[in-house]
């Protein structure tokens, strides 16, 4: 059974851009309007044939879509919402080349910890050595870990959605030219221990021997200190609307609809709850150094009734996070931090850099302004700034933050 994309995974309806094609019927004061738009329908799985779809290696395929994106090494991972990972031998950022692909059915997150790749499959968790890129194999399967997308679980029935191009004809009163319309609707390391890297947007990270993962409501908790052998340890309920997550130094950032959790994590396997600093409703990933965490709030989609802005916190007590300065911005999504140096995906509006050495100035420090790509999620990596979104994946060297200088990027086709 075909499924794609859920930009999360509750079941949410993504609504695209609706164009409206106008031509006159024989009466005079009416007007038929063809409206096609691109959406997703509810798909009903059962676990039984979800566990016979096929799992592994594959050989290199064009990439259509890109979603998360994730650093280990030398290699960067790109995951195909609900369809797998590329795998990419990135040595060379201004030429990366696509060497492998990992069929994962129902996929949207991952992490690597000593290579081992850590996958979701819809309802479990997926294990594969990649030691060997050329001989990847899985190597564990947790099961029903992910219950929060069963609709009937006594019966084995979860819900995932596929992409769908529906055509409708309506017959309007009045006269005139049909026009375009927007119709929005819900869409919504640690290197030393041998792990990667992924971005502001990622549900899943790694910290000491620990997998953490978040869905909506709630924190997942996997001990991973045998790499290949994850085990689910508990889960920890959150509340409503919880986004991503972000590791520093023993303590986990969890971003959510309405807040900014933070948890110390000092005991891997028993998180606490230190403080939750919340903001009106809106999309909110985080990065943080020692003093400040960087929260962006964007409108929009789920985060229509929010303010698009960059909120700078002072976490000096991360018991009490208090807002010290807002920055009003065009669409913020993810964002990465380098040193003093952040970078802000504005989704349609591009890439912005700004010098943070003043967190009370930061609107004056803006270096550059990217505007002729689309993107949503950002990676300072040791060799490259890794930036993703609807046009694909680019590649800059910010060896001087002043000036990105663009070395590769590769389109969705």
């Amino acid at each position: 059974m075909s499924t794609s994309l859920p930009a999360n995974r509750l079941p949410k309806l993504l609504v695209g851009l609706v164009l409206i094609i106008s031509t006159f019927t024989s009466c005079r004061d009416q007007v038929e309007h063809t409206v096609t738009y691109a959406t997703q329908v509810p798909v009903y799985l059962e676990v039984s044939a979800f566990r016979k779809m096929e799992v592994g290696p594959r050989p290199v395929k064009t990439i259509s879509d890109a979603g998360k994106i994730y650093v280990y090494g030398d290699y960067l991972f790109i995951n195909e919402p609900q369809k797998g990972i590329h795998v990419l031998d990135n040595r060379d950022p201004s030429n990366p080349q696509n060497i492998t692909y990992i069929e994962i059915p129902g996929n949207v997150d991952l992490a690597v910890n000593s290579n081992i790749l850590y996958a979701d499959s819809y309802i479990d968790l997926l294990a594969f050595d990649i030691s060997d890129l050329s001989a990847i194999k899985l190597v564990e399967r947790v099961e029903e870990v992910f219950p929060h997308m069963f609709v009937d679980a006594e019966r084995g029935m979860f819900v995932t959605f596929k992409d769908t191009v529906i055509t409708t004809t309506s017959v309007e009163q009045g006269r005139g030219w049909g026009t375009w319309r927007n119709q929005e609707a819900f869409v919504s390391s640690d290197a030393a221990a041998g792990y990667g890297q992924g971005g502001s947007m990622a549900r899943f990270t790694l910290m000491s021997g620990h997998l953490y993962a978040v869905d909506d409501y709630t924190l997942r908790l996997f001990d991973v200190q045998q790499a290949c052998k994850p085990k689910f340890v508990k889960d920890i309920q959150l509340g409503w609307g919880i986004e991503t997550i972000f590791p520093y130094k023993e303590k986990l950032f969890i971003g959510s609809m309405t807040g900014m959790h933070i948890y110390d994590a000092t005991k891997p396997d028993s998180p606490i709850r230190m403080s939750v600093y919340q903001h009106i409703a809106a999309c909110d990933p985080v990065v943080v150094n020692d003093d400040h965490a960087f929260v962006t709030l964007r409108t929009g989609n789920m985060c229509r009734f929010g303010e698009d802005v960059l909120q700078v916190l002072d976490i000096k007590d991360p018991y009490y996070p208090k807002l010290i300065k807002s920055y009003a911005m065009d669409n913020p999504h993810g964002l990465g931090l380098s040193g003093d140096y952040l970078y802000i995906c504005e989704g349609d509006f591009g890439l912005k850099s700004f010098n943070t050495s003043n967190v009370l100035d930061i609107a004056n420090n803006q270096l550059e302004h990217i505007e002729n790509k689309r993107f949503t999620d950002v990676i300072p990596a040791p060799k490259s700034l890794i930036v993703t979104g609807a046009d694909g994946v680019c590649q800059y060297d910010y060896s001087d933050p002043r000036k990105l200088k663009l070395l590769s990027c590769i389109n969705v086709k």
